[in-house]
């Protein structure tokens, strides 16, 4: 996998003291139009981060590698944490004001699936501590005008409610990630029409912050949403593309 390139000394003498970044989380099951949701993002002004290598499941011509010879591209590979961490960290000075990673679950099936070697429980600890870490730097260590968007499936509990999908019951003892963020999104779709929840239904995660949001139920477009939170919070929304 790619790595976005970063330069260790910019990095390691601007990111100290606490920020307050906006993370959300968009969740639902495959083909309900996570990705399909970034299509009328910004991409000059938006870094996705993949943590598989798929293609975008819509025409993507102008999101371009990020890589050392153009550090300003839109779009990277990797499962790797402190990597991940540095390129949130340094997306302001390229100009990126969104981040996207898509699909977050993937970050922790990865790390579960190259330690299934490993016996214990401690590597459950190790699992959970990364994506706690990694949300921690969204929420504390970004400029308060950036956004966060972590892409995941979902799964249903033994008691009928849906969820944020990780590794099983014994990281969900250890951390609740929807509890860390102030918007979680639904992906659904109906009748071959995709859209967002913005509000619990009694039976899942979904929450998002009063009068944000015009409808319980909203068109799956990620820029759109984003430009309701840039309207809610006062801050700068993205060019058109």
């Amino acid at each position: 996998m790619s790595d976005v390139y970063v330069n260790p000394v910019i990095y390691f003498a601007k990111y100290k003291g606490e920020k307050l970044g906006i993370s959300v989380m968009v969740l639902g099951e495959s083909g309900r139009g996570k990705s399909r949701s970034m299509k009328n993002l910004n991409p000059e002004e938006t870094l996705v981060i993949k943590a598989i290598n798929k293609p975008f499941p819509f025409k993507s011509v102008d999101w371009k590698p990020c890589t050392k010879e153009n550090p300003k591209g839109s779009l990277y590979t990797s499962d790797n944490y402190d990597t991940i961490k540095k390129a949130m960290l340094m997306a302001k000075d390229l100009g990126k004001k969104v981040i996207v990673i898509d699909d977050a679950q993937y970050l922790m099936a990865n790390e579960f699936m190259n330690k299934s070697a490993v016996k214990g429980f401690d590597k459950f600890t190790e699992i959970a501590k990364n994506m706690w870490e990694l949300i921690t730097t969204a929420n504390e260590k970004l400029d308060d005008d950036m956004r966060i968007y972590f892409l995941q499936h979902t799964e249903t509990t033994a008691t009928g409610e849906v969820k944020a999908k990780t590794i099983g019951k014994m990281l969900d003892d250890k951390i609740t990630i929807e509890g860390m963020v102030t918007i979680v999104l639904n992906a659904n779709l109906e009748s071959g029409n995709y859209f967002f929840t913005t509000q619990n239904s009694g039976n899942d995660t979904c929450k998002s912050p009063e009068d944000m949001f015009p409808e319980h139920r909203i068109d799956n477009d990620l820029r759109q949403v984003d430009d309701a939170i840039c309207e809610y919070y006062g801050i700068e929304k993205q060019k058109e593309k």
